[in-house]
């Protein structure tokens, strides 16, 4: 369950996972919703949707920080270079402030009318209301931009670890989706 220096524990992959497809359902919704027209079967129905889904993504990204600070994390492979290490690390930094700043513009749009955001009908987050001038849409634009290139990040991470899985032939993807090999060099051999 827990990660040690050679591989991710299975609730760290879990979390990762759980999170990518929220991450990338939350950008189609969104994506889908803005044009949509007002006698549209999902008009009301997608936007609360993409709200609920927002902030269960919140508190789940906090219990991955939380999990996270109490983690090992796995040690870099020896395929990895100084420069595939440090792009790593500010790709996963980015992802992260990317995240926080996109839901914390999407509860400024949701409530600077001073209404709440029901959560799946079953809690509703209070609203602290309008905090600047035109804050709906400020909010609306650093929101979409951000959500644009979280998006690109994403993807960028994707192609990173493909390139690991399938040209350098190490275990940087096996790691992630619970992969389970010991390493005895570079060359990724299984330890027997």
């Amino acid at each position: 369950m827990n990660n040690t220096s050679d591989n991710y524990g299975y609730i760290s992959i879990f979390l990762h996972w759980i999170c990518a497809f929220s991450i990338i359902g939350l950008f189609g919704l969104g994506y889908y919703m803005v044009d949509l027209g007002y006698y549209h079967q999902w008009y009301t129905s997608a936007p609360k949707l993409h709200k609920s889904i927002g902030i269960a993504l919140f508190a789940l990204m906090l219990v991955r920080l939380i999990w996270r600070s109490k983690q090992v994390q796995p040690n870099h492979l020896d395929s990895h270079t100084i420069l595939e290490q440090k792009a790593g690390k500010i790709t996963h930094t980015l992802l992260y402030w990317l995240v926080f700043i996109i839901m914390i513009t999407g509860y400024l749009i949701s409530t600077a009318d001073g209404r709440g955001i029901e959560v799946f009908e079953l809690i509703t987050i209070p609203a602290i209301g309008s905090i600047i001038e035109n804050q709906e849409d400020i909010a609306g634009v650093i929101h979409k931009w951000l959500a644009y290139l979280l998006i690109a990040t994403v993807l960028l991470h994707a192609l990173a670890a493909l390139k690991h899985h399938f040209i350098d032939k190490d275990n940087t993807l096996n790691r992630i989706i619970g992969r389970r090999q010991k390493l005895e060099n570079t060359n990724e051999k299984t330890v027997n």
